[in-house]
């Protein structure tokens, strides 16, 4: 076993304390709001089981801590053989969604297989699609287009089955994370281009000419005319982070809760800004600046290609996330569904986080001659 993974004393020798307190620091963090935002105040006023999210959102984290560690513990190279196969374990979940899935507001996202608790596959995946692009843009053996080649046969079913469902919002994020690892690979930036404006092209195509996102087009034409077309949700979160000033309302004195059934996970820094005021959701996206910051500091410091890849495309897929969901609530950018890392309620987005999480630290630890 100890050919596998790390014992304690080399793991907690060896790994980046900083980024590990900032990770435990983020986590508690969710848990601490998950607990304000339902508690006794709000319940007398909602009328609801005051800590029913704040005991699974517990669950959720002792779980997600518990694969944090045992992701960071792994022998590096085990690492990357145990995450090709989870990817093409998740990726199967994913194509069983559309024959069991479970449809939620018109669309299918989730799986429950029975025995396991409701979960998104795309979570789960998104961690491992970074590992495995990136190994296999490091094969050397392969040309480097035949090698982006294969990247898109990876990609493209992901993304057809992400279109599928539908979720064009992390279909944009996959796409995303794929053009940033392309890129940071070395690919010619005229070729680099043309794989970005289609990109564009095909997610302009599918939101105003596909039937299936018609949601995603009224959620646009809102976005850009709110005065013609109503949004609801982004309103009330505008509202809400309005209301909450730089100081905000006081525990359990928002209403945004009653008032949006996403709000702790969609709309969870809007919840937080109207409660705590948007000092504290400075102070959070700082930490989470600084979390990116110290994770671009080691990988200056790392020589091996691979190690280099999966930290940017880890790094870039929690900035990117964090960007989308902020710029959401500050309406910003159009609604698109994507939770918070770190502080959203909901079991896959932490599973995911946490996987995450633990391949950064595993990555960033310091390395044993």
């Amino acid at each position: 076993m100890q050919n596998y993974f790390d014992n304690y004393y080399d793991w907690w020798k060896n790994v980046d304390k900083y980024i590990f307190s900032l990770i435990v620091i983020l986590f508690f963090l969710g848990l601490f709001f998950s607990l304000a935002s339902t508690s006794l105040i709000a319940s007398d006023k909602l009328d609801t089981n005051s800590y029913y999210f704040f005991v699974k959102h517990l669950i959720f984290i002792i779980l997600g801590i518990t694969v944090l560690i045992f992701f960071s513990f792994l022998k590096e190279e085990l690492l990357f053989k145990v995450s090709i196969l989870l990817f093409a374990i998740s990726f199967v979940t994913l194509v069983l969604v559309p024959f069991i899935g479970i449809e939620v507001k018109g669309s299918k996202r989730w799986i429950d297989l029975g025995f396991f608790p409701r979960f998104q596959p795309i979570e789960i995946i998104k961690p491992f699609f970074i590992i495995t692009l990136s190994v296999l843009l490091c094969i050397k053996k392969y040309n480097l287009y035949f090698k982006y080649f294969l990247s898109c046969i990876i990609l493209l079913p992901t993304l057809l089955l992400l279109i599928s469902q539908p979720d064009l919002g992390q279909t944009l994020l996959i796409s995303m994370i794929w053009l940033t690892l392309i890129f940071v690979s070395g690919i010619n930036i005229y070729l680099f281009f043309i794989f970005f404006i289609f990109v564009t092209l095909t997610a302009s195509y599918l939101i105003f000419f596909v039937s299936k996102f018609e949601y995603i087009k009224l959620r646009f034409l809102s976005f850009i005319n709110s005065s013609e077309v109503s949004n609801y949700q982004a309103e009330k979160a505008s509202d809400a982070i309005i209301s909450g000033g730089f100081f905000g309302t006081g525990i359990g004195e928002g209403t945004l809760n009653s008032k949006i059934p996403e709000a702790h996970t969609d709309y969870i820094v809007s919840v937080v800004s109207e409660e705590f005021g948007a000092i504290i959701v400075i102070i959070i996206i700082l930490l989470y600046l600084i979390f990116a910051y110290k994770i671009i500091q080691k990988i200056n410091l790392i020589n091996k290609e691979k190690i280099k890849l999966i930290l940017i495309g880890s790094v870039s897929l929690i900035l990117l996330q964090t960007f989308v969901h902020i710029g959401v609530n500050i309406r910003l950018l159009p609604t698109t569904g994507m939770t918070l890392p770190f502080l959203s309620y909901g079991g896959s987005s932490i599973i995911s986080t946490a996987i995450i999480s633990g391949i950064i630290l595993n990555l960033t630890k310091r390395k044993v001659s």
